[in-house]
C-alpha cells in the first residue's frame, strides 16, 4: 500500500492554473488537518516531510531513488525495546522509516 502521493507538475499547474494559493496557506492547510488528526506528517532526513492520510500506526519504506514513501504492510513490526524515557515524559509515538535504495545490478 503506497502513501498518497501529490499529482505530477504539469497536472497540477493544468488543473490549479486559475487558482492561486501561496506555499504558507497550502503548508498551513495541512498542518491544520494534522492536528485535525486526519493527516499523519512523516519527516524523512529532516528536509523532507510527507503528509500521510494513513493515521494509523504502521511504519513506512523511504525509496531513495525515487523519493517516495510507502507504508510497510507487516502490522506485526514491532521494536524489541524501547530506550528508557526522562522523567516526565512519555512516547507519543514511534516512526520508523526503513530507507530502501535500488541494489547495483551484478
Amino acid at each position: 500500500m503506497r502513501a498518497t502521493s501529490p499529482p505530477k507538475c504539469s497536472t497540477r499547474k493544468r488543473r490549479w492554473r486559475k487558482f492561486r494559493f501561496s506555499l504558507a496557506t497550502v503548508y498551513n492547510t495541512l498542518n491544520q488537518l494534522t492536528d485535525a488528526g486526519l493527516l499523519r506528517q512523516v519527516s524523512v532526513d529532516g528536509t523532507k516531510t510527507y503528509f500521510d492520510t494513513n493515521v494509523s500506526a504502521h511504519h513506512h519504506f523511504y525509496l531513495e531513488n525515487n523519493h517516495e514513501l510507502v507504508d510497510i504492510p507487516d502490522p506485526h513490526l514491532v521494536l524489541s525495546k524501547m530506550p528508557d524515557v526522562p522523567e516526565g515524559y512519555e512516547i507519543a509515538r514511534v516512526d520508523m522509516v526503513v530507507r530502501l535504495r535500488k541494489s547495483a545490478e551484478i
